[in-house]
């Protein structure tokens, strides 16, 4: 066997996937989209909801930013947005600055979705979270915003 081999060899011995943090940032990531999905209503997805709710406090506002404000990239957001309007959750005009651009805001049956599954939304963070103490919940969060 080559140093080479060797070294690639005894490498893998060392690794183990379940005992990297991607592995545990998929199972609570995971453990929070089967909570989610369970409880939140108007067949919304996480990415759906973080898009009206952030598009809520920023509005109106262009789906460039929206997709920044959320962490989400140009096609996801797109494909976001294009599913929220469709279902008439959020309208857009022509930006009055900018004719290339089109500006978003929250419909009226988007304003009524978020008023409905708020509670909810908030309950799917505390069962998220239910494991942890208090002092773990504000550390875990400031841990994740360390490494985001």
């Amino acid at each position: 066997m080559t140093d080479a081999e060797h070294t690639t060899t005894e490498g893998a011995s060392e690794y183990r996937v379940d005992q990297q943090i991607g592995f545990f940032l998929r199972q609570a990531n995971q453990r929070h989209v089967s909570i989610f999905t369970g409880r939140m209503g108007d067949r919304l997805t996480t990415t759906q909801w973080a898009a009206l709710s952030k598009l809520r406090d920023i509005q109106p506002t262009s789906q460039n930013q929206l997709g920044r404000e959320t962490a989400m990239d140009v096609a996801t957001i797109k494909g976001v947005v294009d599913r929220l309007a469709a279902r008439g959750f959020i309208q857009s005009a022509p930006d009055p600055h900018d004719g290339r651009r089109l500006i978003l805001s929250l419909s009226p049956e988007g304003d009524a979705a978020l008023a409905r599954n708020l509670g909810t939304a908030r309950a799917v963070t505390e069962e998220t979270l239910s494991p942890l103490t208090s002092g773990e919940r504000m550390m875990l969060i400031e841990l994740l915003t360390k490494i985001c």
